[in-house]
């Protein structure tokens, strides 16, 4: 899972300082059978996150707002992003996962990303 850098050379600056910090950060987080990473994605839209064991490389549960029962929802992101916690925590758990490591990718623990977190641990995982 590379991430090249110096193919970046006309992206924004704030763009390239997130895929700096998301680069560092996969350095020391990597997920196993027992602790698959938690992964966000976040664009200025929609937020999704996957449960993934990077071992193996396959995706064990993921959720999105993309999907159509929380397109319906008529809340603001952050109210979307906690659902999404919720809704990927009780997949995780049909999949027998409990610990999880968070993979936050370059964005700051702030407003949506910390809501997806904060729903993911009322959903029964634990970081």
């Amino acid at each position: 899972m590379a991430i090249s850098l110096s193919n970046n050379k006309h992206t924004a600056a704030r763009t390239r300082s997130r895929l700096r910090r998301q680069v560092r950060g996969r350095k020391k987080i990597s997920g196993t059978a027992e602790r698959p990473r938690l992964v966000v994605t976040r664009s200025a839209r929609h937020i999704s996150v996957q449960v993934v064991d990077d071992l193996v490389g396959k995706t064990l549960a993921s959720a999105s707002t993309m999907e159509g029962e929380l397109r319906d929802l008529g809340a603001d992101k952050s109210a979307k992003a906690k659902r999404v916690g919720e809704l990927v925590a009780a997949r995780a758990k049909e999949a027998g996962i409990s610990e999880v490591v968070f993979d936050r990718a370059g964005n700051k623990y702030h407003g949506r990303v910390a809501a997806l977190a904060d729903g993911a641990r009322e959903g029964g995982l634990t970081f």
